[in-house]
């Protein structure tokens, strides 16, 4: 059966369909509500039911808490209506009107560039334009149908190719492909732009980017972006990675901090080698953001990368006085981590 569902503190109404997640049918009536990867596993839409009941669907336990569940929070993009409901959240305007398209797109260079991983360079045909907020990511459709994310690593202005940074996992289907297969000029398809992943630039707060491996890349994307808009706030970006080599573009993270004033850049190595000869900070990435930062209460935080370092900057940054409302994320997660809601 449809319900209806009315969204506090907008009052903005509309009807899920038989089949329907929560998310899924407000993108369709365009209503933007925050969201990552769209399978329950990064927590990025979480909101409350304040009235009225839902099936919870599956998703990954780390994204919503026992405690959550009891005080009626769900994740919207997994979760279906069994009765009309009143939900609360904030809705996301700067990308309703961007058009999310289903494109073909040729392979333009595959440019492995560390021993893991790959920039994927993309072609558009001469006709279209994919318009896109810097941050935002899309989902490369497989010939089986079957989906792969990757955020976008250029910033809207840098648009003649579409970039993806693709990291190799032994087994995976499409990484596979790319490192051992791929050539270029073929065609794919993919659908997009997606996510609310983007730099919130109605703020004068100053920005500290958080990433893992190549959670790099939406970040990368939105620095340059920054740059491109002569946004000066105070930036800091933290890098994790177990290795030097898995820094895959430290040079250009160094570029912007000697070419940027308000720039600052801090790689962080969890298990360096002794090749590395590594004189700079170790640990986890997050630990080191909480050793320099107090007071997290005048920041907005982006953290893009594993779900576990996400997960916990959030966790540790809110209990460090960062507002929930100034956590921006985008967690790279796999299906296997889903589970049946309760």
């Amino acid at each position: 059966m449809s319900a209806k569902v009315k969204i506090q503190p907008s009052g903005h109404e509309f009807v899920v369909n038989d089949d329907e997640t929560i998310l899924e049918a407000a993108l369709r009536e365009h209503y933007v509500l925050p969201y990552g990867c769209r399978n329950g596993a990064c927590g990025a839409c979480k909101g409350k039911v304040v009235d009225g009941t839902v099936n919870m669907g599956k998703f990954a336990e780390s994204s919503l808490t026992p405690e959550e569940r009891a005080a009626g929070m769900v994740l919207f993009c997994c979760a279906k209506p069994t009765s009309d409901l009143t939900i609360e959240c904030k809705e996301i305007g700067a990308v309703r009107d961007i058009p999310i398209k289903n494109l073909p797109c040729r392979v333009e260079s595959i440019d492995k560039i560390s021993q893991d991983v790959a920039v994927l360079s993309l072609k558009l045909p001469a006709n279209e334009r994919l318009q896109f907020l810097a941050g935002q990511y899309i989902d490369i459709v497989m010939k089986d149908g079957k989906r792969r994310s990757f955020s976008l690593a250029n910033a809207p202005h840098d648009d003649a190719f579409l970039q993806l940074h693709i990291r190799h996992m032994p087994g995976g289907t499409f990484s596979d492909y790319v490192f051992n297969s791929m050539k270029p000029k073929e065609i794919l398809r993919f659908q997009g732009p997606l996510g609310t992943f983007f730099l919130r630039e109605e703020s004068d707060k100053p920005i500290v980017f958080v990433a893992s491996g190549t959670g790099f890349a939406p970040i990368k994307g939105i620095v340059e972006h920054a740059i491109a808009k002569n946004i000066s706030r105070p930036m800091q970006l933290y890098w994790g990675a177990r290795t030097n080599a898995e820094i895959y573009m430290n040079e250009l993270a160094q570029q912007w901090a000697e070419q940027l004033p308000h720039f600052e850049y801090i790689p962080v190595l969890s298990e360096p080698s002794e090749e590395d000869a590594w004189e700079g900070r170790t640990g986890l990435v997050h630990e080191a953001v909480l050793a320099d930062i107090a007071d997290f209460a005048p920041y907005q935080v982006y953290a893009c990368g594993a779900p576990l370092m996400v997960e916990a900057a959030h966790r540790t940054f809110t209990a460090q006085g960062l507002p929930e409302d100034e956590f921006y994320s985008d967690a790279f997660v796999l299906s296997k981590d889903l589970k049946p809601g309760a």
